[in-house]
């Protein structure tokens, strides 16, 4: 039996985060994933200044091999309604393929890696995990996104909590889809949907573009993506037919769901416990911040495992992501009448001061959050 002291279920940004930040800690670590790498992730796939500083990512190395589009602003509207550019005139984000930057993680963790090998079964043994009836583990850390096994069998129950649910496509254009793609790679464009329940994007990382749209009212999905569809077509875009059919993900917002995120001998990190962010739905940073955030209680115990861990960890995390709030203005659509939500969204979506420091500063960028020091 394979003997370790840390087993990440979950080979995700934060997985690899956790395992990268304990590479030198003298601790053995594995991780599994039931996927082979690079593998598609769905996610509109751009990473803030803060997520380089805290993964250490020397830019110019990562843009050798990968694609790595600089981001300067965004449009921002209520779709159909005007249109907001900000152009902040420097970089502000980063466009990646989550394919591409999943596998660099991964690659660089240090851990011992077993890909294609799902989580099939978890039994505790004395103060020990027993994975698979393979692994031999002291200290379990779930970081398989929304349906992560261990988050399931720690009682977490994916289907009756609420999500967000949201469908991307990302594929390489042609020259000529090159051409009908109004769409600049500097400046990704954001788009609300009337109700304030979710939101489309177009991201084009070089000769690539994602496209997709989520929303926390999975049930009317499929017909916000066909109006986001022919909205994109009809102002011309992407004047294009779709090449593919899109691929779906559903994830929890911080704060909407009650995830048991450490005990036992187990934690949870990213998005299997429920850390995306309230007002964009990102997940990436607050993936790798909790990966990162793990790694330090780790380092903080000893390598010891008990409740001193598991608290650590969530004082941690509540330090970092503090005390779940509402948004007034992204909450609005779960509190007043739609269309009255609809009037006051095509009002405060077309002023640049609230497109700027509201939507981009505060929720999707994160300005006054600098990076994470562990």
């Amino acid at each position: 039996m394979d003997a370790c002291d840390v087993l990440i279920v979950g080979a995700g940004p934060a997985g690899t985060s956790c395992a990268w930040k304990l590479r030198d800690s003298g601790l053995s670590v594995v991780i599994l994933d039931r996927q082979t790498f690079p593998r598609d992730k769905v996610c509109g796939g751009w990473i803030t200044p803060p997520v380089v500083e805290e993964l250490e990512m020397d830019l110019q190395e990562y843009s050798r091999g990968h694609v790595l589009q600089s981001i300067h602003g965004f449009r921002t509207s209520r779709m159909g309604s005007r249109e907001v550019e900000t152009d902040y005139g420097r970089p502000i984000s980063y466009g990646i393929r989550r394919c591409e930057f999943d596998d660099f993680l991964l690659k660089r963790c240090g851990a011992r890696i077993h890909q294609g090998v799902p989580l099939a079964s978890l039994e505790p043994s004395g103060d020990r995990w027993i994975v698979n009836s393979q692994f031999n583990a002291r200290l379990m850390i779930g970081a398989g996104g929304h349906f992560c096994p261990v988050a399931r069998l720690r009682g977490a129950n994916a289907r009756q909590e609420v999500s967000v649910a949201a469908q991307e496509m990302e594929f390489e254009m042609s020259e000529t889809q090159r051409e009908q793609c109004s769409i600049r790679p500097e400046i990704p464009e954001l788009y609300f949907c009337a109700d304030m329940k979710g939101y489309g994007w177009c991201v084009r990382k070089k000769s690539f573009l994602n496209i997709g749209l989520g929303r926390l009212d999975p049930h009317a999905l499929p017909n916000h993506l066909a109006a986001f569809g022919a909205f994109l077509k009809k102002t011309r875009k992407v004047a294009f037919d779709l090449p593919a059919k899109m691929a779906g993900h559903s994830y929890l917002l911080y704060g909407r769901a009650k995830r048991n995120v450490a005990g036992d001998g187990v934690l949870l990190i990213g998005d299997a416990a429920g850390l995306a962010y309230s007002q964009s739905g990102e997940g990436i940073r607050p993936a790798i911040e909790s990966g990162l955030l793990a790694a330090k209680a780790i380092l903080a115990a000893g390598g010891a495992i008990g409740p001193s861990l598991s608290e650590t960890y969530r004082c941690l995390l509540a330090q970092r992501f503090g005390k779940v709030q509402e948004e007034w203005a992204f909450d609005m659509g779960r509190h007043l009448p739609t269309r009255l939500v609809s009037s006051l969204a095509r009002i405060l979506l077309a002023s640049p001061w609230f497109s700027r420091r509201v939507i981009l500063d505060r929720w999707f960028l994160h300005s006054d959050e600098p990076a994470l020091v562990c």
